[in-house]
């Protein structure tokens, strides 16, 4: 019954208004921007544009997933803080983009050399598939999306060019062309101010995306003036025959769609603060967003694709799974991110400790808890990798001790056998995100683990502990419990008689006499997996050939 000491329990909605979850935080600019919701003319309700940007130049990456992920993370905060106001989300592809140089990853790059300087999609497809080598790139980034459930609606550049649905946009660059150029040429070094202008008409004679200092002739009839090839040409910027310059596209996008919200990374930081101030000349107004900062590789660099020094997100998804991707993704977007192998398992684990922890605590909390967010983003989950449930019988981390000690040659069935010693009904139909993670381990541990593990051979002291443990195991039930199995290496490692500083000490002995590692899981944990039969197996390895000092 409800009372002053019990009150009713929040609804999302309530709770929302003062949960600090960085995504609320951030849909709170757009309750700020339209106190009573988007509005047309007529007073009806419209809905809040999201954008996330792409460059078809490239294939989609890690980095093209985490900005639309983020960004619907954000898309639902504020469906979720306004009851429901409607929203968009596009997905832009800038394929009017010339190409500056081939890319290394695909066939027949002599088609695209012979292209350079051309629209993205007025290059033919080095992988002979699609009308142009952007339109093989956008259908790649729709397919990227689509797998992983993303709702949004993709629009191209060079759709909105050639179709004259930006013209009306370029006269209104050409009109204020001078209040642009105000804005551009501080920013350029003397060389590149010579050259600068904010529209890069499209020529005639060989196709190409011209860098070049150009004059207005009417601005209402969209006619330039430029050299192009020696010869002063008096052209049309409408109807596909000119893209702008980056910062002014972007401002010029934001008007002419009216987005209201974009996010972007710390690098392009001066870009968005200049795209604004040109978006505002233009009449409209820049997008509340939110500037992450970058990933970093193992060394601490920024990754770059051109390097070849970050982790592609069919890497993540071969050693990890899309929830731990998405909740690594989540966490704190404001700090630099480190991307490497070494992280995903421990990502992996906290994506489930969280989630265990997500039906029993109170709205409010839920709130702030990164997996609530991933389960409401339209259609992040539900998919092949996704159980359900919200425990995992078994962390990752110990499935990786188990394939470890279990060799570079372990199969899915081996690890299966040993998971029944562990898991009520062990049968992969009946567990199939902990199925999904045991192909993960079995990949991880032979790409990563497998090469590095060395047990050594214990210690006087040491030796005589695993010999206690090894009598002790002898005597104790195969069906004991992983507590009562904790116990009894901890009963070991507390003796006196041999001569552990720290049960710290006891257990870095066993993990690198035993599992060959430096690091490892709770023992008690490991033996119900791995089997008291099994367990002693690795202790007498350990021992084999060694006489234990006498007690």
């Amino acid at each position: 019954m409800e009372n002053a000491e019990n009150p009713a329990p929040l609804d999302p909605f309530t709770a929302s208004q003062t949960s600090k979850a960085w995504p609320f935080e951030e849909a709170r600019k757009l309750v700020k921007r339209f106190p009573g919701g988007k509005r047309d003319a007529a007073g009806d309700l419209v809905p809040v544009l999201f954008e996330t940007g792409y460059g078809p130049s490239g294939l989609p990456h890690i980095g093209t997933f985490q900005e639309v992920l983020r960004t619907t993370l954000v898309r639902r905060a504020y469906e979720t803080l306004t009851g429901g106001h409607p929203t968009r989300l596009i997905a832009f592809s800038d394929d009017m983009d010339g190409l500056r140089k081939v890319p290394d990853n695909v066939p027949n790059k002599q088609v695209l050399a012979e292209k350079l300087g051309h629209p993205l999609t007025r290059i033919p497809d080095p992988f002979e598939k699609f009308e142009s080598f952007a339109h093989h790139n956008n259908a790649m980034l729709c397919d990227f999306l689509d797998r992983f459930g993303f709702e949004y609606e993709f629009v191209s550049a060079s759709d909105r060019y050639n179709s004259g649905q930006f013209d009306d946009a370029l006269r209104n660059v050409l009109r204020n062309f001078g209040a642009i150029m105000d804005i551009m040429l501080p920013t350029l070094r003397e060389e590149r101010r010579r050259t600068y202008s904010p529209v890069l008409p499209i020529s005639e004679k060989t196709g190409e995306v011209l860098q070049v200092p150009l004059e207005v002739v009417d601005a209402e009839a969209g006619l330039v003036r430029f050299e192009d090839q020696g010869e002063v040409v008096v052209q049309s910027i409408l109807g596909g025959k000119s893209k702008l310059q980056w910062k002014v596209d972007w401002g010029m996008r934001w008007t002419a769609l009216g987005v209201d919200y974009e996010m972007c990374g710390k690098d392009l930081t001066d870009s968005h603060l200049y795209s604004g101030r040109i978006a505002q000349v233009l009449g409209g107004r820049r997008p509340e967003g939110l500037i992450y900062e970058l990933f970093l590789d193992e060394n601490g660099e920024k990754i770059s694709k051109s390097k070849g020094n970050g982790l592609t997100i069919e890497q993540w998804l071969e050693y990890g799974s899309e929830e731990s991707l998405g909740f690594y993704l989540f966490r704190e977007p404001k700090s630099a991110k480190s991307l490497h192998a070494g992280i995903i398992p421990r990502a992996v684990d906290e994506y489930w400790q969280f989630r265990e922890k997500l039906p029993s605590q109170p709205i409010e909390q839920q709130l702030g808890n990164p997996v609530w967010h991933l389960l409401r983003a339209n259609g992040y989950h539900g998919g092949a990798n996704d159980s359900g449930a919200d425990t995992l019988p078994v962390t990752y981390g110990l499935l990786l001790n188990l394939v470890g000690v279990l060799g570079a040659q372990a199969t899915r069935a081996q690890v299966w056998s040993y998971l029944a010693n562990y898991v009520e009904n062990a049968d992969p139909a009946a567990h199939p995100a902990l199925d999904t993670l045991v192909t993960s381990a079995l990949a991880y541990n032979r790409d990563f683990v497998a090469p590095t593990l060395k047990r050594r051979k214990p210690e006087a002291n040491e030796a005589r502990a695993l010999a206690a443990l090894d009598e002790e195991l002898a005597a104790t039930s195969d069906d004991a419990t992983a507590e009562l199995l904790q116990n009894l290496v901890y009963e070991i490692g507390k003796d006196p008689h041999y001569g552990f500083e720290s049960l710290r000490d006891w257990f870095k002995a066993l993990y690198e006499t035993l599992l060959g590692s430096a690091q490892g899981p709770r023992m008690g944990s490991f033996i119900a997996l791995y089997g008291i039969e099994g367990t002693r197996r690795l202790i007498a390895e350990a021992l084999e050939g060694m006489e234990l000092p006498a007690a």
